[in-house]
C-alpha cells in the first residue's frame, strides 16, 4: 500500500515548512498555511517507523468535517481542502498549550488516578471513582506543547498564567471555546451512538489578533470515544469499555513492552498488523463521521497532493 510518510514540496512563495509528529505545515507567503496530514502514526510522543494506509486522509476529512460543524460556535483557521490529505487555512501563531478536556476518568487521567493522584493539572478528582466513570462536570487539564521528540507535560491553569505562557484575557477565551466545542462534539457523537470521552484542542491567533481553532478536532488521534450501547453495563461489571480511539495502538505497544521510555524498542509492525490498524481507522471514520469512507487514489499520492495544492494556489 502506498503511504505518505514524508513530504518535500517547494510550493510557490513558500517561506518555511514545519514538520510535526503527523502533520507537515507549509507557510505560503506568511499568509496561508498548507497542512498535509501524513500517514505517520504517533504514540507516546514517538513516531512509529511505518505509515498507516489512508490514516492521513481519515484524520483530515474528520477534522475538516468537524470544523465545519462547529464554525458557528468557534471561529477556525480553515479556508479550503484542495486534496483529501490537505487543509489550507490562515497563518496563525499557535498558543503553546494544548487544551485537553475530559468528561470521563480514562486514559492518562485514569493512569494518574490509579497511581494515587487526586489532582490533575490543578483540578481535583473525587475519591471512589473507577476507570471510565463520568466526571460530574468535564474538567480541563491542559498540557504543554512539546517540540518533536519531547513529551507533552501536564500543566495547571495557575502555572500557565503565572509563567505568562498565555495571558489571562486569552486563556479565559480558550477555556470558553474548549467547553463549547466539547459540548457540540458530545452532541454530534451522541447522534452516532458514541460518547466523546476526552479530546484536545489547539488554538492560535491570526495576524489580526483573532483567536481561532487550529489543527485537528474530534479525530481518533486527538479524542477518545466509547460506544453508548452497553456503557452502563460495562461500568457496573467493571470491565473495559468498547472504545474508538488510538488507544488500541497504545495498548498493543504496552503489551509489547513499549511506552516511549528511554531504552525501549519499538516492536516490529508486520504488514498484517499495519493493515489491521488501517482497517480500524476506517471503522473509526465511518462511526465518527456517519458516512462510508471513500479511499482516495494512492497510486502516486505525493504527486496527487502536489498537483491539487498547486492548482489551488494558482487559482488563488
Amino acid at each position: 500500500m502506498n503511504t505518505i510518510v514524508d513530504t518535500n514540496y517547494n510550493f510557490p512563495k513558500q517561506k518555511s515548512v514545519y514538520k510535526g509528529k503527523v502533520r507537515e505545515v507549509y507557510n505560503i507567503d506568511d499568509e496561508l498555511l498548507v497542512m498535509i496530514a501524513t500517514d505517520r502514526l504517533s504514540a507516546f510522543d514517538v513516531v512509529m517507523p511505518r505509515g498507516i494506509p489512508f490514516k492521513g486522509q481519515i484524520l483530515n476529512q474528520i477534522a475538516t468535517k468537524m470544523m465545519k460543524a462547529t464554525e458557528d460556535l468557534v471561529p477556525n483557521w480553515l479556508i479550503a481542502t484542495p486534496d483529501p490529505n490537505v487543509a489550507v487555512g490562515h497563518l496563525c501563531e499557535p498558543f503553546k498549550v494544548e487544551m485537553v478536556i475530559r468528561g470521563y476518568l480514562s486514559g492518562h487521567a485514569a493512569r494518574e488516578y490509579k497511581a494515587g493522584k487526586r489532582v490533575l493539572c490543578g483540578v481535583p478528582m473525587a475519591e471512589g471513582l473507577i476507570e471510565n466513570d463520568k466526571f460530574p462536570e468535564p474538567i480541563i487539564t491542559p498540557s504543554t506543547k512539546a517540540e518533536n521528540g519531547e513529551h507533552d507535560e501536564d500543566i495547571s491553569r495557575e502555572e500557565i498564567l503565572s509563567q505568562n505562557i498565555v495571558s489571562k484575557e486569552d486563556y479565559v477565551v480558550l477555556e470558553e471555546y474548549t467547553r463549547k466545542l466539547f459540548q457540540r462534539g458530545t452532541e454530534i457523537a451522541e447522534k452516532q451512538g458514541l460518547i466523546l470521552v476526552d479530546t484536545k484542542y489547539e488554538f492560535g491567533k491570526t495576524k489580526e489578533g483573532k483567536i481561532v481553532l487550529i489543527d485537528e478536532i474530534h479525530t481518533p488521534d486527538s479524542s477518545r470515544y466509547f460506544y453508548i450501547e452497553g456503557y452502563e453495563e460495562r461500568q457496573q461489571q467493571k470491565v473495559a469499555q468498547k472504545q474508538l480511539s488510538k488507544e488500541f495502538v497504545r495498548q498493543w505497544l504496552i503489551s509489547n513492552d513499549f511506552q516511549g521510555k528511554e531504552g525501549q524498542k519499538i516492536p516490529e509492525m508486520t504488514d498484517e498488523y499495519i493493515n489491521s490498524v488501517s482497517e480500524r481507522y476506517i471503522e473509526l471514520y465511518e462511526n465518527i463521521a456517519g458516512t462510508t469512507f471513500v479511499k482516495a487514489d494512492v497510486s502516486n499520492v505525493e504527486k496527487r497532493i502536489e498537483k491539487n495544492v498547486l492548482n489551488y494556489l494558482e487559482a488563488e
